[in-house]
C-alpha cells in the first residue's frame, strides 16, 4: 500500500515536470524556423553572442536554454543530418537541470547530451561527458565533434591510453571532454599525488554528464578507485592459510552464508584451524594475520568460482566483472581475496599493495558543482539516486509508441531442461530467419550455450566480451536475418541494434534471457535491445530452479507449486506469479547491494572530510605565491611544546628546577644544534627562550637564499613530509576498516567506532604533521646559494621518480617505484644517511602511538 502511494506520488511529480519542460519545447519550436533562415556563418555567430552575453553575465545560463537548445538542434540538421526529436528536448532540459533522463534504448541519449552540453559550455568552464568505456568516449566525442566546431566549442577525448600529461591538460581544457569514469576519477587521485601545479590535468569539476548513470554511478559504486604500491609480507601465510581452509570442512567446521557473502567458523573449525596452524588461539592480538588471511582463504575456497567470478590466463588470476561479464584486466580483489586465490589456484602470489590515494565514485562525483546521467533504466533506482547524489529521474516517454512484447517467464525444474528448451527455441528461430540475442550471465554460461550450439549446427556469434570496439561491431549486426548472437549482460552496451523491413515482418529481433540477473535493471537492458524506436520484438527469459537467484533468494512457492503440479521431464511453468516471485527474489538482492554501497560510502565519507583537507593543503603548497612563514611558525610552537613534553619539562608550579640538560639533549637529537641560557627559568620562559633561539638559528641558516628560493625549498619539504605521513595514515587507517567490524561482538556500532579512532587518528597525524616538518626544515642544512637550486631540482625530482606510474582499472598499482638506498645520502639534505633520517619509520610512529 505504501509503495503504491510512493509511485503515485513519484509518477504525479514526473508528470507535472514534464509539462514544465513541453512548454519550452513549444518555445524552442518556434525559434526554429527563425534559425533556419540563418546562414552558417549567421547562425555560428548567434551561438557566439549567447556565449558572450553569458560570460559577461549580462544573461544566465538558464534564460538563454531555448535559444541554445534551437540553435544546437539547427546546426545538428546541418552538420550531423540529424535533427532533435521533441523527447530529446525534454531530456536535454533535465540534463541541465541536474536530473537523470531515463530514455529507453534507441531513443538517441548520445545526442541528447549535445544540447546540455553546448548549453552549459557557453558558461567558458568544460562539461565532462562520462562513458562506460573508451570505445564509447572516442566514437561519440568523434562522431560529435563537427557539430561542436561548428558552434565554436573543442572537444577533448581522455582514454587509458593516453599517459601524457601536457596532452591530458590539452584535452581537459577543451569545453567538451569525453572519457571514462576511471580515467576521469584517477586523474584526480594522481592531480594530488603530483610536484608541480601547472601539471594538474583537472582544473575543476563544474558539469558532468554521465552516460549509463545506473552502470557507472550504481552497479560500479560497490569498488572504490584505489592508487597502490607494493608492500613487501610474506607469502607463506597465503598458502598455509589456503592448506588449512582446504582441510576444514564444510558445515562441521564453517558455514557458508552466500546470501551474505561469508563463511562463519565454528567453535570445532576454530579448535581445528589453531590445531592446524599451530598456535594457541587464533584471535590473539599476534595471530590477527593468521585469521584474516585464513577468513580470505575460506572466501577464495568456497565462494569465489573460477570461470564466474574470475579466470585464469597465462599463470595470472583475472577477474570476471559481475555486472558486464568482461575479463577487468590489472584489477585485483583487495584485502589479499586476490593473493588467496592465487594461491587456491597455484599460480605466482603477488604482492599486496599499500593504499595511496583512493576514493569512491560517489564521493567523486559529488566533487561536481552539477550532475546529471542519461540511462535506459534508472526507476528501480531511484531512491538510492536521490539519496546518494542527490539527482531525481525524469522518464521521459518514447518519440515512438514501444511495439515489443515482454513475454512471462517460463521456468524449469533443472538447469539441462532449461538449455535444451533454449536450443530448441533457437533452432526454431533461426529456421524461420527471426534474429536472436541470447543474454547470458556469465563467461561460463555463455561458453556452454556455444558448445550445445556447436552440436546443433547453429552459425552463431559469441560475445567474449574482451574488446569494445569489436563488441560494438558485432552486437550492431545482432538485428540481421538469421542472427545467433550470445552475448553476456550489459556487452556492447550503448550501440543499437537496428533491423531491416524484412526482419520486421518476421517479428524483430527476439531476446533470450538464460537467468535472471540480481539486478532488474540488467534484465530491462537486455530487453531493451529489441523494440527501439517502434521496432516490433519478443523478450522472454527462461529460468530453472537451480539458477542461484532462485536457489538463494527465491521463494518456497515456486518449488511447491511444481512439486504439486507433478511435471514431466521437460515442462515448465509459465504465469504472472513466477515473474512476481522472480522479482521479489530480485528486490531482496538489489536491498542488499544497496546497503553494501550505502555501507562503503559512510566509511568513505569520513576519509573524504580528511582527503578533501589534505588535498587543500597540498594545493596551497603546490602554489608558488603561497606564503610558507606563519605556517612553519605555528609548527614550530607545537614541535617546542611536544620536545618540552619529551625532555620531561611540564608546565608546573612556580619554583620546580627543570631537568634543562635533557631538554637540551632531546634538542640537539631532534633539531640539530644545541640551544644555550635555558638555566633557571620558569616554564613559559624557558618555553619562550628555546622558541625565540631555534626561531633565530632557523632565520640564521635561511639567510643564504633569496625570499623565493625559500619560499621553494620550504615548499618542497613540506610536501615530502606530508605525503610520506598520509600514506601512513592511509595505511594505519586500511588496518581501522579491516578489523573494526569486530567491534560489532562487543555490542559497539563498527561505523560508530570507526568514525571516532579516526578521527583522534587524524588528530594525530595533523600534530604529528607539524612536529615532522618543523624537524626537517630545521635539521636540513643549505649549501652555497649557486647551489641551492641544484639541491632544490634534485629533491623535487626524488619526488616525482618515488612517485608511481599507473596500470588501469579500479586497482592502480605502479609498474616501478625508485627506492632510495638505505645508505645513501637523505635527499632532504640532512646530511645524514637516509637510514637514519627519512628511511626510518617516522611519521607512523607518531600516528600509532
Amino acid at each position: 500500500m505504501i509503495r503504491k502511494i510512493i509511485e503515485k506520488i513519484l509518477g504525479s511529480r514526473n508528470t507535472k515536470m514534464l509539462k514544465v519542460y513541453q512548454e519550452k519545447v513549444r518555445a524552442i519550436n518556434t525559434l526554429e524556423s527563425r534559425y533556419a533562415e540563418l546562414d552558417d556563418s549567421a547562425l555560428k555567430a548567434e551561438f557566439e553572442a549567447l556565449k558572450i552575453a553569458v560570460q559577461q553575465e549580462d544573461k544566465s545560463i538558464d534564460s538563454v536554454l531555448c535559444e541554445s537548445f534551437a540553435i544546437t538542434r539547427e546546426a545538428s540538421k546541418r552538420v550531423l543530418g540529424m535533427r532533435h526529436f521533441d523527447v530529446q528536448l525534454i531530456g536535454g532540459m533535465a540534463l541541465h537541470d541536474g536530473r537523470i533522463a531515463e530514455m529507453k534504448t534507441g531513443e538517441g541519449k548520445t545526442l541528447v547530451a549535445t544540447l546540455a552540453a553546448c548549453l552549459n559550455a557557453l558558461s567558458g568552464k568544460s562539461v565532462h561527458v562520462i562513458t562506460v568505456n573508451d570505445y564509447l568516449a572516442k566514437r561519440d566525442g568523434g562522431e560529435l565533434e563537427p557539430l561542436y566546431n561548428f558552434l565554436g566549442l573543442s572537444v577533448g577525448i581522455i582514454t587509458s591510453d593516453l599517459r601524457d600529461d601536457e596532452t591530458k591538460i590539452a584535452c581537459y581544457s577543451a569545453n567538451i571532454v569525453y572519457g571514462t569514469n576511471n580515467e576521469f576519477g584517477f586523474d584526480y587521485l594522481r592531480d594530488n599525488m603530483k610536484y608541480d601545479l601547472t601539471q594538474k590535468v583537472q582544473k575543476h569539476h563544474f558539469f558532468a554528464i554521465v552516460d549509463e548513470v545506473d552502470s557507472i554511478l550504481i552497479d560500479e559504486a560497490r569498488t572504490p578507485l584505489i592508487i597502490s604500491a607494493p608492500v613487501n609480507r610474506t607469502m607463506e601465510n597465503y598458502q598455509l592459510a589456503n592448506s588449512v581452509a582446504q582441510k576444514l570442512q564444510n558445515e562441521q567446521d564453517f558455514h557458508i552464508d552466500e546470501k551474505n557473502r561469508v563463511i562463519l567458523l565454528t567453535e570445532e573449525g576454530i579448535k581445528n584451524a589453531e590445531k592446524f596452524f599451530g598456535v594457541d588461539n587464533l584471535y590473539s592480538i599476534e595471530n590477527a594475520a593468521l585469521s584474516h588471511h585464513l577468513d580470505q582463504a575460506l572466501k577464495a575456497n568456497y565462494l569465489f568460482m573460477r570461470d564466474k567470478d574470475y579466470v585464469v590466463r597465462d599463470g595470472e588470476v583475472v577477474i570476471v566483472d559481475e555486472f558486464t561479464g568482461r575479463l577487468s584486466e590489472g584489477r585485483r580483489f583487495s584485502e589479499g581475496l586476490h593473493q588467496a586465490i592465487e594461491a587456491k589456484e597455484k599460480v605466482d602470489i603477488k604482492e599486496e599493495s599499500q593504499t595511496l590515494a583512493d576514493i569512491t565514485f560517489q564521493n567523486y562525483f559529488r566533487l561536481y558543482d552539477k550532475l546529471a546521467g542519461m540511462t535506459g533504466t534508472a526507476q528501480t533506482e531511484a531512491s538510492e539516486f536521490l539519496q546518494i547524489y542527490n539527482l531525481d529521474v525524469v522518464s521521459i516517454p518514447t518519440n515512438v509508441p514501444v511495439q515489443r512484447k515482454d513475454l512471462n517467464d517460463l521456468i524449469y525444474k533443472s538447469e539441462r531442461e532449461k538449455f535444451e528448451a533454449v536450443i530448441a527455441k533457437i533452432t526454431e528461430l533461426y529456421k524461420r530467419g527471426q534474429p536472436v540475442l541470447v543474454g547470458t550471465a556469465s563467461i561460463e554460461r555463455s561458453e556452454l550455450l556455444h558448445e550445445l550450439l556447436k552440436k546443433s549446427r547453429i552459425p552463431h556469434t559469441v560475445l567474449n566480451a574482451k574488446q569494445h570496439a569489436k563488441e560494438a561491431e558485432i552486437i550492431k549486426d545482432a538485428g540481421k536475418k538469421g542472427a545467433v548472437t550470445i552475448a553476456t549482460n550489459m556487452a556492447g552496451r550503448g550501440v543499437d541494434i537496428k533491423i531491416d523491413d524484412e526482419v520486421r515482418e518476421l517479428g524483430g529481433l527476439y531476446i533470450i534471457g538464460t537467468e535472471r540477473h540480481e539486478s532488474r535493471r540488467i534484465d530491462n537492458q537486455l530487453r531493451g535491445r529489441a523494440g527501439r524506436q517502434g521496432d516490433p520484438g519478443v523478450s522472454q527469459f527462461y529460468l530453472s530452479l537451480e539458477d542461484s537467484l532462485l536457489r538463494i533468494f527465491g521463494s518456497d512457492k515456486l518449488k511447491g507449486i511444481m512439486e504439486r503440479l507433478g511435471l514431466k521431464d521437460g515442462e515448465h511453468i509459465e504465469s504472472s506469479l513466477v515473474t512476481r516471485s522472480v522479482e521479489n527474489a530480485q528486490k531482496k538482492v538489489e536491498n542488499l547491494h544497496f546497503e553494501s554501497r550505502k555501507h562503503l560510502l559512510e566509511y568513505d565519507d569520513v576519509a573524504n572530510e580528511q582527503r578533501k583537507a589534505i588535498y587543500k593543503l597540498r594545493d596551497d603548497l603546490l602554489n608558488p605565491q603561497y606564503d610558507m612563514r606563519e605556517k612553519i611558525e605555528t609548527n614550530r610552537e607545537s614541535t617546542i611544546a611536544f620536545l618540552m613534553q619529551k625532555a620531561g619539562v611540564l608546565p608546573q608550579e612556580a619554583g620546580v628546577d627543570f631537568d634543562v640538560s635533557s631538554l637540551v639533549a632531546v634538542v640537539r637529537e631532534d633539531l640539530g644544534f644545541e640551544p644555550k641560557g635555558l638555566e633557571n627559568l620558569e616554564y613559559e620562559e624557558l618555553y619562550e627562550a628555546l622558541l625565540k633561539e631555534v626561531s633565530q638559528a632557523y632565520e640564521e641558516k635561511m639567510s643564504v637564499v633569496d625570499s623565493a628560493q625559500r619560499n621553494e625549498i620550504e615548499r618542497i619539504i613540506y610536501l615530502q613530509v606530508l605525503d610520506n605521513a598520509w600514506r601512513e595514515h592511509l595505511y594505519v587507517m586500511d588496518n581501522l576498516k579491516t578489523g573494526i567490524g569486530l567491534r560489532g561482538y562487543n555490542q559497539k556500532d563498527p561505523l560508530v567506532e570507526y568514525k571516532k579512532e579516526s578521527y583522534n587518528l587524524f588528530l594525530e597525524f595533523v600534530e604529528n604533521l607539524k612536529i615532522e616538518t618543523t624537524k626537517t626544515l630545521q635539521i636540513v642544512r643549505l649549501k652555497p646559494q649557486d647551489q641551492v637550486e641544484e639541491f632544490a631540482d634534485k629533491v623535487l625530482q626524488e619526488l616525482e621518480e618515488a612517485n608511481v606510474s599507473f596500470n588501469k582499472d579500479n586497482t592502480d598499482t605502479p609498474k616501478k617505484q625508485t627506492k632510495i638506498a638505505r645508505n645513501d645520502p637523505c635527499p632532504c639534505g640532512s646530511g645524514k644517511k637516509y637510514k637514519l633520517c627519512h628511511g626510518k619509520s617516522g611519521p607512523k610512529k607518531g600516528l600509532l602511538a
